[in-house]
């Protein structure tokens, strides 16, 4: 067991916390981590939790966030929509007793990356991008099909950044270094 609480309990606080649409969206992404975890060999019960929780501190007030700031990588701070995943590690560690190192690592990971990743962190991080409950199909299917066409992880963590990456070009948005790194580093893996 990761927590004290069960599953059950995690998803009424999550449900008392987060927003309908963010609820659903944790559901699906626990459901989908419990699916990779299977495939790829991780443990699926680590999966289920930090699938569930890798969005706990999403619905924090953006002032609450920014004054947290001392939790994120110097890049983080361009975009408040990654802040929810340093102040996740908080929220997971203080509200749902997690100490496992990976799941407060897959939480904290999600959103910009980082190099050498674990499966399990790259289980959660894909699980987030994938779900079905809320992800659209567009978007998730072009990463599914990566990832049953290669079977590979890292195919489908790289098709990933690519589709964010052109999203965030597009939408004239700053891009964090560290996920020019991440995706850098896939690249030369998957071409390896």
């Amino acid at each position: 067991m990761y927590t004290k609480y069960s599953i059950e309990e995690i998803k009424e606080k999550l449900k008392n916390r987060l927003n309908e649409e963010r609820f659903l969206h944790s559901i699906g992404t626990m459901e989908m981590a419990m699916e990779l975890a299977q495939k790829y060999g991780c443990d699926v019960e680590k999966a289920q939790v930090a699938g569930l929780l890798h969005d706990c501190a999403k619905c924090i007030p953006k002032n609450d966030l920014e004054k947290m700031q001392n939790s994120f990588e110097e890049c983080e701070k361009l975009s408040e929509k990654t802040w929810h995943a340093p102040v996740g590690v908080i929220v997971a560690k203080e509200e749902y007793g997690i100490v496992d190192e990976e799941i407060l690592s897959s939480i904290r990971w999600h959103t910009i990356g980082k190099k050498d990743m674990s499966d399990f962190e790259k289980i959660i991080f894909l699980a987030d991008k994938i779900e079905h409950r809320t992800r659209e199909e567009e978007f998730r299917e072009k990463i599914e099909k990566t990832l049953r066409k290669t079977d590979n992880l890292d195919c489908a963590m790289l098709k990933s950044f690519k589709i964010t990456i052109k999203s965030l070009l597009k939408r004239k948005l700053p891009i964090c270094y560290q996920t020019i790194d991440v995706y850098n580093d896939l690249l030369k893996k998957v071409q390896g």
